[in-house]
């Protein structure tokens, strides 16, 4: 598996309409995203905080091809606020399932 993480600062004050447009992008363009196994936006626990975007996928190849498509330009467009992320990539070594 392959996962990538993008870490957003948000200031407290736009917290609430950071999570809405998020959410509704996420549920806009990720639904069939051909390998992609799973996304998750995480709340930071203090206010004001970094929020971290979490998406899986099955291979890094999948996670390539998504950033090419039309659904991750439509997610990254200028209506996204402007807020940009630090990005990070990991492939999983090991893994125990729950």
């Amino acid at each position: 598996m392959y996962t990538v993480m993008n870490r957003i600062p948000v200031p407290a004050a736009g917290a609430a309409a950071f999570e809405e447009r998020f959410a509704a992008s996420m549920r806009a363009t990720l639904p069939g995203v051909p390998g992609l196994v799973g996304a998750r936006l995480l709340r930071p626990q203090d206010e004001g905080g970094t929020y971290v975007a979490v998406m899986d996928f099955t291979t890094r190849d999948a996670f390539l091809a998504w950033m090419r498509s039309p659904a991750f330009h439509t997610a990254h467009g200028p209506s996204t606020g402007g807020m940009n992320g630090d990005v990070e990539s990991f492939e999983t070594v090991a893994s125990v399932g729950a």
